[in-house]
């Protein structure tokens, strides 16, 4: 434990002209009394650390004590600190062997590449879940991450639906975060064809020994972005036909999916002498679309089928008597009605 903590110093005082014992303290999570007596050891074992007296002091590295890495131009290595995915690496547990990895590489940088990690990570941020969701880090999947990096095969318990419960043994290729959801990408033992399940529904994970060689092929993110274009077709299975205003054309692809509503307006006919157009829109079910719909408000007009147009007939009756009924000013002193 001490060992790692030493070598962690240096390669902080490698990266850094100076730091204080009390930055140090904060890094390396200890304090500073201990701070003082690690520089100490590692002073004695001939690592030449220099401590400056003072206010303004600190330790630092004297000597040329320094490891560098010429080949890395600033792009590069920007884009190397640029990579990492902070919760995402939390969530599996790879928090400390990221950290571990970042400092060796920031020590082997010229001087005047040292700031490349701070440049990146003030310029760029990757937050993945959706708005007003509380993300949810399934427990197993530390478990499922270790047997991705190690190429292991696994025993999961997969729940299918409320009651049923499948045991599958897997080859896991990867893992894909996506709008706070974590999937496997994996192989079922003895089969060619690729599947996806989602993390949370896994009831258990065991993983075995024997360890499987991974297809040469095989392309993580063209594999999910093919499987997520087909997900999103196949549960398109109603339709509906509207009208929409040019501000409700405009917004129809930020409240159904985008791909589907893009379809349909590149194949809509022109506007009507209102400026108005009409699409026939693949959707996931009435329900689903009634509630999407929702969001355009009088920008779009439901013809068909009936019964949806019946239930924004209702909606809009039901919200004219609420607004009908209320008085069109407040005077003051006025309290909700």
């Amino acid at each position: 434990m001490r060992a790692a903590r030493l070598i962690k110093m240096v390669l902080l005082l490698q990266s850094r002209q100076s730091m204080t014992a009390a930055e140090l303290a904060r890094e390396l999570e200890v304090s500073e009394r201990t701070v003082t007596r690690d520089a100490q050891a590692l002073s004695e074992a001939g690592v030449p650390v220099y401590a400056d007296r003072g206010r303004a002091g600190g330790y630092r590295l004297v000597g040329g004590y320094r490891t560098r890495l010429t080949g890395l131009a600033r792009g590069e290595a920007e884009a190397l600190f640029l990579s990492g995915v902070p919760g995402a690496l939390r969530d599996m547990g790879l928090q400390d062997v990221a950290s571990a990895a970042r400092l060796k590489v920031s020590a082997a940088l010229l001087p005047s590449l040292r700031d490349a990690p701070r440049t990146a990570a003030q310029r760029f941020h990757l937050d993945a879940p959706g708005w007003f969701r509380e993300p949810r880090t399934p427990e197993l999947l530390p478990a499922v991450a270790d047997a991705v990096w190690d190429d292991r095969r696994i025993t999961a318990h997969y729940r299918r639906g409320p009651e049923e419960e499948v045991v599958r043994v897997l080859e896991p290729y990867g893992l894909v975060l996506k709008a706070g959801a974590w999937y496997l990408c994996a192989r079922v033992a003895g089969q060619d064809a690729f599947r996806v399940y989602r993390l949370d529904r896994f009831t258990a994970v065991v993983a075995g020994e024997e360890r499987f060689t991974r297809a040469p092929d095989f392309d993580l993110p063209a594999f999910w972005a093919e499987r997520a274009e087909q997900f999103a077709r196949s549960i398109l299975h109603a339709e509906v036909v509207l009208r929409l205003s040019e501000a409700g054309a405009r917004r129809l692809v930020h409240a159904v999916d985008p791909a589907a509503a893009r379809r349909a307006l590149a194949a809509a006919g022109p506007p009507d002498e209102h400026g108005w157009v009409r699409v026939t829109l693949p959707v996931e079910s009435e329900e689903v679309a009634h509630e999407q719909l929702a969001a355009l408000g009088p920008e779009v007009e439901v013809l068909a089928p009936r019964t949806l147009r019946e239930r924004f007939a209702d909606d809009a009756a039901r919200l004219a008597a609420l607004y009908g009924a209320r008085p069109t000013a407040l005077s003051a002193g006025d309290g909700p009605v």
